[in-house]
């Protein structure tokens, strides 16, 4: 498996980097089960594992520990912070307070002594940016960290903490890790080209819009009892109109990749691995069957006419549903922000 610099951090990593958040109770409950999907795809080539404190509870990071042991200094390991991880109010966000201790955390559950790759999951507008980038800076000068980055921010944002690590002396954001597929592609029009001018390196989540492009869902068939869908609903109600114009999509999808002789889960990575910003596209298998279905993404090449295709079909820096963005802004999200309390 061919390897790509991840930014300007002089990182080599692999195409597909291995997501662990289906292992562990969100997911694959067998730990032994899921250090053997990590296993082999470490043997197939990936010696890039992204994981999060959030996912299952801290139970995603012991399980990848425990597949790690042994085999730790040959891959590169990223890691978020940000979601709560308890009833306690500062046992979350982006302060220096839960940073350093969660870092603490993570370390012990990964049975590690630094972490590659330390990310804020999300942007935390309680909180200055310049607070974080000094703690993340002080977690990279003890050792304990290697690089930072941040997951779903936005353009501005990104370009707001490039300015800020580089007035105050901080160690800055070197990757991105955002929502992006052929059915997500608003972060074309200005996420990734922000990231291109800063040198940035781009970790893609989501490149199967959960499940949609691996054909798990099929106008008038019941989804899989073991899918997102089934277990989630809600977005994936077939009866919204966003999910109406994927089931067409994805129609058309699944004879585009006959066509080019893959599969659509192929299609969907080698989609968004030729993008010249994208290092990685994150796959995140629940059991072996779905890690071996992916592998071969990385060998899938697709021409122009291809790309044109898609591009008729989603058009470029758009997204079919807009609550594939992965983060609304407060000041969108809460009313409050935009009223006035009383009137002139």
């Amino acid at each position: 498996m061919d390897h790509r610099t991840l930014g300007r951090t002089g990182m080599k990593v692999s195409p597909l980097c291995l997501g662990a958040m289906m292992l562990g109770g969100w997911g694959n409950r067998d730990h032994d089960d899921s250090v053997r999907i990590i296993h082999t795809g470490l043997d197939a080539g990936i010696n890039f594992i992204d994981t999060a404190d959030i996912y299952s509870n801290g139970e995603s990071e012991r399980i990848v520990g425990k597949a790690l042991a042994g085999r730790r200094d040959n891959v590169v390991l990223a890691t978020k912070f940000h979601a709560p991880m308890g009833d306690d109010v500062n046992q979350r966000g982006n302060s220096r307070r839960w940073i350093v201790q969660e870092c603490e955390n993570s370390l012990r559950r990964l049975g590690t002594d630094w972490i590659d790759l330390y990310q804020a999951h999300r942007p935390d507008p309680s909180c200055d940016v310049d607070e974080t980038l000094s703690a993340l800076s002080d977690l990279v000068h003890a050792g304990k960290v290697r690089a930072i980055g941040s997951s779903t921010f936005p353009a501005e944002e990104i370009v707001e903490a490039q300015w800020v690590a580089e007035r105050r002396g901080r160690e800055r954001f070197r990757c991105e890790q955002p929502p992006y597929s052929i059915l997500a592609r608003s972060i074309e029009a200005s996420v990734l080209p922000t990231c291109q001018r800063f040198g940035m390196g781009v970790i893609a989540w989501s490149p199967l819009n959960g499940g949609w492009l691996a054909g798990r869902y099929r106008r008038g068939e019941a989804p899989p009892p073991d899918s997102r869908a089934a277990r989630m609903g809600g977005r994936f109600d077939p009866s919204r109109p966003e999910n109406d114009r994927k089931h067409d999509i994805v129609e058309e999808l699944s004879k585009l990749a006959a066509e080019v002789g893959c599969s659509m889960v192929q299609l969907a990575l080698a989609f968004v691995l030729v993008h010249p910003a994208v290092t990685s596209a994150i796959i995140g298998p629940r059991t072996m069957a779905h890690l071996e279905g992916q592998l071969g993404a990385g060998d899938v090449v697709l021409g122009d006419d291809v790309l044109d295709r898609i591009d008729a079909l989603v058009p470029p820096g758009t997204n079919v549903d807009p609550a594939d963005a992965g983060y609304t802004p407060p000041a969108v999200e809460t009313a409050w922000r935009r009223r006035r309390a009383g009137r002139d």
